[in-house]
């Protein structure tokens, strides 16, 4: 059982690996032209980001893959597709948030049987619960599968952000294991780092490596749909003790961030025409969303050739003192 650490008491080591994998896409959610549910397409691009991206790991029906305008029919089948797909060679993290807990119960049910190997949890919001209603509705998910939980801490969003102290608490619960941390606030993060063995995952693109330096598990990745081999290069000089390289590979990285995720559109409205610019299954957003423009896609291309070409000068470049 987990449980927070106390004053005096030894360091809990960190499992073996990863309870939500290490590298994890953010996955858009794909449809057809005419707006309905593309589950092929959903198997072509989760096989393309895990067999040919690197990605361990993908988080299906957050808010990159339209979770407010999926319907519960429309998450369960897009779950049982992507697992059919990929299931044996990522894990399959399903998102079940909503701002109702029997709701979200319900979801998390539903993703258990259709396959999902652990469940992201978002904070109810809008009606904007105090910090004893979040922890009471967290741990009543938790209790209702047998599922591992990943907290989704995003109060840019959600309007309530997980205070230190309720993760804390939370990190008692046997099955709460992660945290998807989109809180920008990397001193409760670290608060939280020390005192527990909560996995932690950066989900905002930026921070990948500063999490991972602090002693993160990974990363939930917006950009990894178009660029997974990029996002994951950045974990994987960090974890080989290079450091430099891995600060080369996170800088590399910053012109498709600033304009995925950069707030001129939503990163699902970015993603998608990023994955349409390179003829990858996509299709349209769902309204309110709007799609992006032909001088926002051109920008965005502009930004993925920008940061692979940096990626690549990452990768060749000679380390500090080692003679050309």
């Amino acid at each position: 059982m987990r449980r927070p650490h106390t004053p005096g008491t030894q360091t809990l080591p960190r499992p073996p690996a990863p309870p939500f994998g290490r590298v994890a896409a953010a996955m858009i959610t794909p449809f057809t032209a005419d707006g309905t549910l593309d589950t092929d397409g959903a198997q072509r691009l989760a096989t393309r980001l895990v067999d040919d991206g690197g990605c361990d790991a993908l988080v299906l029906s957050g808010t990159t893959g339209e979770s407010p305008t999926t319907s519960d029919a429309e998450k369960e089948t897009l779950l049982r597709a992507v697992v059919e797909a990929v299931g044996d060679r990522a894990r399959i993290t399903a998102g079940v948030g909503t701002s109702d807990t029997r709701h979200t119960v319900a979801l998390a049910r539903g993703a258990e049987r259709a396959g999902a190997h652990g469940l992201l949890v978002v904070t109810p919001y809008y009606s904007r619960p105090t910090q004893e209603a979040v922890s009471h509705h967290l741990r009543t998910v938790a209790d209702a599968t047998g599922l591992p939980v990943m907290l989704y801490d995003i109060p840019g969003r959600t309007g309530t952000a997980l205070s230190a102290r309720t993760l804390l608490r939370l990190a008692a619960h046997p099955r709460i294991a992660g945290v998807k941390d989109c809180g920008y606030d990397l001193l409760k993060s670290a608060k939280v780092l020390a005192a527990t063995d909560l996995a932690y995952y950066a989900g905002c693109d930026e921070q990948i490596l500063p999490l991972r330096a602090l002693g993160g598990a990974g990363c939930v990745s917006t950009v990894a749909n178009a660029a997974p081999r990029a996002v994951r290069a950045v974990l994987d000089a960090y974890d080989a003790g290079d450091t430099a390289a891995a600060a080369r590979r996170q800088l590399a990285l910053i012109p498709l961030i600033e304009a995925v995720t950069g707030g001129e559109a939503p990163g699902t409205v970015t993603a998608k025409a990023l994955l349409d610019h390179l003829g990858l299954p996509a299709g349209p957003v769902r309204g309110p969303l709007l799609a992006a423009d032909a001088e926002l896609t051109s920008r965005l291309a502009d930004a993925l050739r920008t940061t692979l070409d940096r990626t690549a000068d990452a990768d060749t470049a000679v380390p500090a003192g080692v003679p050309g």
